[in-house]
């Protein structure tokens, strides 16, 4: 019979966990909250102090009582629900439930589900942290403050079904600010001239084309860019502008090297993931939602089943704001480097990295591997496509971390003639370092770093080959992709990195924003609601503001805010701007955008809406006429199977495929796009896959194993 009791939020936490524990111990999950503020009504006493009126959650009272009468029949009950706030307060409203002490020595944390984390976590119970009950209590009151008391104003005045939030509007802010910097932008041009120079000593006999050159004598050309004229920055306008220069520079006789710089740059690893970060490079490269990189997370975390091992703990727990490495995980990784690629790789004494986020919970530590010596083609067998993915980039993340700067060697040639200076930047990698491994993504294209100049002495003639003029235009901000969103969330101190991905599925799913090509681009409702907020509530959808409340949480945590004070100093005149709201604002008309498309069955121009599964055709004459129609995105190729077009769909849960716009009486489907090409081997249409290690390629239908490469720039 066991004596002790262990309770967690999840089965598969109490799976890996019941196997570390011997005979005397039980492990129950509770299945996450059991207690809450009520769905159907405000849930706060406003004039007693801000007291919550929590109730069991509907389907929780059979858990509980389970869980009743398992604390009876032991000595000892142990809480080991996740190490956050969040984590906390399931543990407290766990103590009032089940009728335990919270006083009492009865929550442990671990970091990690490992045996050593955990065995060592029941040596050191402690009470109910109420610091860390209070903030995440205090988080939530303030959530339903804001949700409850600004959600019905938005239904009565713009439409049925909204809502609002604290951190889920500044982040609709921040779409719509930048589409209206977007909107703003004033394009300008401007011109770059690039002087191609031959390194190898002797003059060409025509100053022609680059094209006329061999390949020996490629190896030996600088590029480099007009940087001044006569001192001043070079500053070119316009092609007019730029067509002169090109000839004066062409009729210049001599051109010399002026300068020759060469200096060393260590190229450092970036930290381990935290939460955010995370969310990002899963987002830059596996192309996953903030949600789907944090439902595979909790699974590595909480444990899986490999082979002889049983149920194993891949990861440590990933909400978390913390670079701090465990000495024991620093001198895993080391030894597993040291296999692996060599001690040249190991750096002198292991790294520190500081935690930038301020309130982090430094007690915990960053996401990494359990074990590094758990190398991701081991447990690949066991793992499913996506489980690996996320698991390789953390354990590639963890290592390079861990691992020495690359050191590169840059060199820098200055060219001058007559009244012109060019200047050319080259590099090589020296020493891999950290880069053998793993490098970091990055949100906007950029130029790829020039490649390695060839060597040149100071005073070398260098004869002129051939002048470049370039015409290029200034660019306005990019829209936002998931990654940069989560980015400028954290950048700016909005909400907690674990909030976002619900933040963002949150805003999808009302249809503040879209996803188009993988950006966010405010819709018409999501416009009208911020510019409602910014007039009425400046102070609830300025992200200053919404951020100093993050830095009061954090103090009520440390146990320097009373929660109370705090949510009292925020409510008064968040009362009162709504009591205005609601006497000043008028009903607002949520004008439809209006398509090209006519209805075919009463002749008006359909206009577009949007629903649960985006956006599609509809009849403006409803209800008397009830026509819709999907938005049919053609991809340019016939149907293999009927010759009619193809095109984009989505199934419920928001996956593209493509199908024939003939269906129903065509069926035809791919999970893959087709390509105007049939395959020579045997036939079938072919489609476009891209793969990680060899990018795009158009592949058969069938697999019978013909392959070939996508040549950039060529029409797929």
């Amino acid at each position: 019979m066991p004596r002790n009791l262990v309770i967690v939020e999840s089965p598969a936490k109490a799976k890996t966990i019941g196997k570390f524990l011997g005979r005397s111990y039980q492990v129950k999950a509770s299945m996450g909250h059991v207690i809450d503020l009520p769905r159907s009504q405000f849930g706060i006493d406003v004039e007693d102090n801000f007291r919550p009126k929590y109730i069991t959650i509907r389907g929780k009272g059979k858990i509980i009582k389970d869980l009743k009468d398992a604390v009876k029949k032991v000595e000892r009950v142990f809480l080991a629900t996740d190490p956050d706030r969040e984590g906390e307060a399931i543990s407290w409203h766990l103590t009032q439930a089940l009728s335990l002490d919270p006083s009492a020595p009865c929550r442990i944390e671990f970091n990690e589900i490992t045996k050593k984390a955990v065995v060592e976590s029941i040596k050191h119970p402690r009470p109910i942290d109420y610091d860390r009950v209070n903030a995440q209590q205090a988080r939530r009151i303030l959530d339903r403050l804001v949700g409850y008391k600004l959600s019905p104003l938005l239904w009565s005045k713009v439409k049925r079904g909204l809502s609002a939030g604290r951190v889920q509007s500044v982040a609709v802010r921040l779409i719509c600010d930048r589409e209206k910097e977007i909107e703003d932008f004033k394009q300008e041009e401007y011109w770059t001239i690039t002087g191609i120079f031959s390194a190898g000593g002797e003059e060409v006999e025509a100053r022609g084309g680059a094209g006329q050159q061999t390949g020996a004598e490629e190896e030996t050309v600088i590029q480099a860019k007009l940087v001044q004229i006569e001192g001043e920055k070079a500053v070119i306008p316009d092609e007019t502008t730029a067509r002169k220069l090109e000839e004066e520079i062409k009729a210049e006789k001599s051109y010399m090297v002026s300068a020759v710089t060469k200096r060393k740059r260590l190229r450092h690893p970036a930290p381990p993931f935290i939460t955010s970060t995370l969310q990002q490079e899963a987002s830059r490269k596996l192309g996953f939602s903030a949600k789907k990189t944090m439902a595979l997370a909790q699974q590595l975390y909480e444990g899986l089943e490999i082979g002889k091992e049983g149920s194993v703990g891949l990861i440590t727990y990933m909400r978390t704001d913390s670079l701090r490495v465990s000495t024991e995980a620093q001198k895993e990784a080391g030894e597993v480097i040291l296999s692996l690629f060599g001690r040249e790789f190991m750096p002198a004494k292991p790294p520190v990295y500081k935690t930038k986020v301020a309130g982090a919970q430094e007690a915990h530590e960053a996401i990494r591997p359990t074990s590094a010596a758990r190398r991701p083609e081991l447990v690949k067998p066991y793992l499913t496509r996506d489980q690996f993915r996320l698991y390789e980039l953390i354990w590639n993340r963890f290592l390079a971390s861990q691992m020495r700067p690359a050191v590169l060697e840059v060199l820098t040639i200055e060219i001058t003639g007559g009244r012109f200076l060019f200047r050319a930047s080259g590099s090589r990698v020296e020493f891999p370092g950290f880069l053998i491994l793993y490098q970091e993504g990055i949100d906007e294209e950029k130029n790829e770093e020039e490649p390695a100049l060839p060597e040149v002495e100071k005073e070398a003639v260098l004869p002129l080959l051939e002048v470049k003029g370039e015409q290029h235009f200034t660019q306005p901000p990019p829209r936002y992709t998931e990654a940069m969103l989560v980015r400028a969330l954290e950048e700016k101190g909005i909400g907690r990195p674990s909030t976002y991905a619900p933040i963002i599925d949150t805003i999808l799913r009302r249809h503040y924003v879209l996803l188009e090509k993988k950006r966010f681009v405010p819709t018409e409702l999501g416009r009208v609601v911020v510019d409602l907020l910014k007039e009425h509530f400046p102070e609830i959808i300025d992200p200053d503001f919404t951020a100093g409340m993050e830095e009061k949480l954090d103090l009520i945590a440390a146990g320097r805010a009373d929660w109370v004070e705090v949510i009292h100093d925020f409510y008064q005149p968040f009362a009162k701007d709504l009591a205005k709201a609601e006497e000043e604002i008028e009903r607002v008309k949520l004008a439809d955008e209006v398509s090209e498309v006519k209805c075919e069955q009463c002749g008006r121009r359909m206009v577009y809406k949007t629903g649960r599964y985006g956006r599609f055709l509809a009849c403006p004459g409803y209800p008397e006429c009830r026509n819709v129609k999907s938005i049919l995105v053609e991809v340019g190729v016939p149907c293999p199977q009927c010759g009619n077009k193809v095109v984009e769909r989505r199934t419920k849960k928001g996956r593209k495929f493509f199908g024939c716009s003939n269906y129903p009486k065509c069926n035809f489907i791919s999970w893959y796009r087709p390509v105007e090409k049939s395959c020579p081997q045997c036939g079938a249409f072919c489609v476009l896959k891209t793969s990680k290690s060899r990018g795009e390629e158009i592949v058969c239908s069938e697999g019978c194993g013909f392959k070939e490469p996508v040549k950039k720039g060529a029409e797929r």
